[in-house]
């Protein structure tokens, strides 16, 4: 009986072996990027609820300002004779896929800010705007919190 070397064996597993590792790195730079855009797009629905939440607060009628009592109250403003919306759309959360949010509450009772509820530890941890300046070292999404307070 002749001898079987396994030399085309040998580079058949060698093939699979790399071509695993290629295609778990690929895999894993698709979740980052995935993982980045949901972050980018949650900064921009953020910073919509609180240009919102502060569109509203400035347009109380009277000198008495007042926060939304809820997000819905975000969508169609009826304080005044002119209907305003200061949002579109309540959006859903980028990085939960939920349209709930977490509320920061002021004083009285109104919504002054939303933040996401996933307790993930952002990517993101600086070079944020001067606005977001408090979101530098966040150790979760949940500390990335949009508020909006009159200076």
């Amino acid at each position: 009986m002749r001898r079987q070397k396994g030399f085309t064996y040998m580079i058949a597993l060698f093939m699979v072996a790399t071509l695993s590792v290629v295609s778990l790195r690929a895999m894993e730079r698709t979740l980052t990027k995935d993982r980045r855009e949901r972050e980018a797009e949650l900064l921009y629905v953020g910073q919509a609820y609180r240009q919102a939440i502060q569109v509203y607060y400035q347009n109380s009628p009277g000198t008495a300002k007042k926060y939304p009592p809820d997000l819905q109250s975000l969508l169609q403003d009826a304080r005044t004779t002119s209907l305003q919306r200061p949002l579109r759309k309540l959006y859903r959360d980028p990085i939960t896929s939920s349209l709930n949010w977490g509320i920061v509450s002021s004083a009285d009772g109104g919504v002054m800010g939303v933040y996401s509820l996933s307790t993930q530890q952002p990517i993101k941890v600086s070079g944020f705007p001067v606005t977001l300046f408090g979101f530098t070292g966040a150790k979760s999404y949940q500390q990335w919190q949009f508020v909006y307070q009159p200076s």
